[in-house]
């Protein structure tokens, strides 16, 4: 018999454009060519249906996501979590004895208005979420939001204790799954980030640009956004920034500068070709929180990477990146980088590493825990 699978997705996970959803989706993937039945629920807003879930889900459904000010009335629950309840959710699970798969601690609010005692109950972890939003608050300059994700961390830190109720706790990254042992013992297991397991890079092997790819809708993505263009202003080098979303503040800095322009991610395709012409790419975080899933396509799609300590310290993938955390340091890297190739032998050094990150290992690890 057919092994089924609810999984509830925060977001609708296609396209596979940031960080959170590549997880999502390719996860589905690779469970799905595993032979698992997959139902997905997932939450709307500001996307439309994608009828390519369809192809590797029986079964998707669509919930609109409650409103901020309908959230904020919270009685003390966090908002990522308090915006996702849903009672159509409830009800379509109950149609069955399925066990149910949480992506992110953001879906879990129904737990709080339904007694799912009966089910198999798992959560895939992308984050010590209250760590990182203290994180966010960090990076945040606007005085409002900045509290908000500091009331938002500390709700989190208490809401956790709802994980108590889940069979297996999936952590994405070393340093979660050494937190989540450490609170919730043996069940939780560390599952590498899904992803798309083809190397895309093509040959060209010389890009023409510098790429910067990220939701710069995020505080945490806008402060890399920001210092990016600080590091790469007053250089020769060209810059791209690339984003399904614009941001006043980013935009407008980029609009002092000629060698420095905005790319506008429409579809999956943009950033496939981005990748292709670019010839480094960098990824600097302020915050070393999760694996950063962006650094993962990113080796898997692109060339030559420069990363910081926070990106890549204890992420296995420290080898197949150049080191920079000052703005020196970064300029110094491209200099070095844009007098070389990207060459066949990098690429094979990279495949086996990337080998660790297979998503059909991480997937048919979950199939046997969850069955």
């Amino acid at each position: 018999m057919k092994k089924t699978l609810h999984l509830i997705s925060f977001d609708i996970p296609y396209p596979p454009k940031y960080g959170g959803v590549i997880d999502v989706f390719y996860k589905i993937k690779a469970l799905k060519a595993l032979d698992i039945d997959v139902i997905l629920h997932c939450f709307q807003y500001g996307k439309p249906e994608q009828t390519k879930l369809n192809k590797f889900c029986s079964k998707v459904y669509y919930y609109k996501r409650n409103s901020f000010v309908s959230s904020m009335l919270s009685n003390g629950y966090p908002f990522i979590v308090k915006s996702r309840g849903n009672d159509e959710l409830i009800y379509n699970l109950k149609q069955d004895h399925n066990p149910i798969l949480f992506d992110g601690l953001h879906t879990t609010y129904i737990l709080n208005l339904h007694n799912f005692s009966d089910r198999k109950l798992f959560l895939r972890a992308h984050n010590v979420e209250h760590q990182f939003y203290k994180g966010l608050a960090k990076s945040e300059s606007n005085i409002f939001k900045r509290n908000f994700f500091k009331q938002e961390s500390k709700k989190l830190k208490k809401y956790e204790a709802i994980l108590h109720q889940m069979d297996a706790i999936f952590s994405i990254s070393p340093l979660e799954q050494e937190y989540f042992f450490k609170k919730y013992g043996d069940k939780c297991y560390y599952i590498p980030a899904f992803h798309d397991a083809q190397v895309h890079t093509r040959y060209n092997s010389k890009g023409k640009f510098v790429l910067y790819h990220g939701n710069i809708v995020v505080s945490e993505n806008v402060k890399a956004a920001l210092f990016l263009i600080d590091v790469y202003k007053d250089s020769e080098y060209q810059l791209v920034i690339a984003s399904s979303y614009f941001n006043d503040e980013v935009t407008k800095e980029i609009l002092k500068y000629d060698n420095i322009v905005f790319h506008s991610l429409e579809k999956e395709v943009d950033l496939n070709r981005l990748f292709e012409n670019a010839h480094i790419n960098v990824l600097p975080t302020f915050q070393n929180t999760g694996i950063k899933l962006k650094l993962l396509n990113t080796l898997y799609q692109g060339k030559f990477v420069i990363a910081n300590d926070f990106m890549i310290d204890q992420t296995g993938l420290e080898s197949l990146c150049e080191k920079a955390n000052t703005k020196a340091e970064f300029l110094q890297k491209t200099k070095e980088l844009f007098q070389q190739e990207f060459t066949k032998d990098m690429l094979v050094k990279r495949e086996n590493i990337l080998n660790n990150f297979n998503p059909k290992t991480g997937a048919q690890k979950i199939i046997d825990v969850i069955f």
